[in-house]
């Protein structure tokens, strides 16, 4: 796993905070100092924390679990959503739709609606209904794709969320916690770094920050995958070679034993 540079995220802008009036005194441990009103996030923790956090994702990734990523925040967006469909993870980056976690069942109820609708487009069931009835349907399957699309396939409650900007995401933290689902985020210097289990603290605003941050995490969970990938082939070599040798066996045997019988 590539060792952050600190160059990197100062290069990015990750060290710029908030005002020093809209500050969160529970950042204290992370802030460098103060420049012109602006908080300045000490780089070199941030570089720690950012390298632990990648760490134990990559762990999440390579046992097989989902890792949920929340932003809906114009300048995280699109990053998000890239970053996160490269290695395969579900992402929100529409409204949180409340209950996403707590309520789990309704909302996978609501993706198997999106999963007929489509089945009805395939078996000619759509073509059946009326004009004002399958202009009703589309619109609901575009709400639907819209809200659910990027987690369609995720069957299960995520393995942790990795959250940009946590004041703003905060309903979804507040779920994540009621069921003990671990979290990871961007912590700017406005915001409570106690409702986080693993902080990264860094600049939540601009799109070089959360594209640097982004892409080092997202780098994290595909060698947890690769690792995932390699262990399964290695598993798989091993079992065609036990069962390749079961069925060896008692053909050596019958050798062997002929061979007894000549001597």
């Amino acid at each position: 796993m590539a060792q952050v540079e600190v160059k990197d995220l100062l290069d990015n802008g990750v060290h710029f905070g908030h005002l020093t009036r809209k500050w969160d005194p529970n950042m204290a441990p992370f802030i460098y100092m103060e420049r012109n009103g602006i908080h300045i996030i000490n780089l070199y923790k941030t570089a720690a924390k950012l390298e632990e956090a990648t760490k134990a994702l990559s762990k999440i990734a390579a046992s097989g679990r989902k890792i949920l990523f929340v932003a809906t925040k114009k300048q995280a967006k699109d990053i998000v959503a890239e970053k996160a469909a490269n290695v395969n993870m579900p992402y929100i980056t529409e409204r949180w739709p409340g209950g996403m976690l707590t309520n789990f069942v309704t909302i996978r109820k609501a993706v198997k609606k999106m999963a007929a609708i489509d089945r009805m487009k395939k078996d000619g069931t759509f073509n059946t209904l009326s004009k004002k009835e399958r202009l009703q349907v589309d619109r609901l399957r575009a709400k639907l794709e819209k809200n659910l699309g990027s987690i369609s396939d995720m069957t299960r409650l995520p393995g942790a969320l990795f959250v940009v900007d946590i004041k703003r995401e905060h309903i979804a933290i507040k779920e994540a916690q009621k069921l003990n689902i671990p979290i990871f985020a961007m912590v700017d210097t406005n915001s409570d770094p106690r409702q986080v289990d693993f902080v990264i603290p860094a600049n939540d605003d601009a799109s070089k920050s959360i594209n640097k941050i982004l892409a080092t995490v997202t780098d994290g969970i595909a060698e947890g995958l690769e690792h995932r990938k390699a262990e399964k082939e290695g598993k798989s070599k091993e079992s065609k070679e036990t069962v390749a040798k079961a069925v060896a066996a008692p053909a050596v045997e019958a050798v062997e034993a002929t061979k007894q019988e000549e001597e």
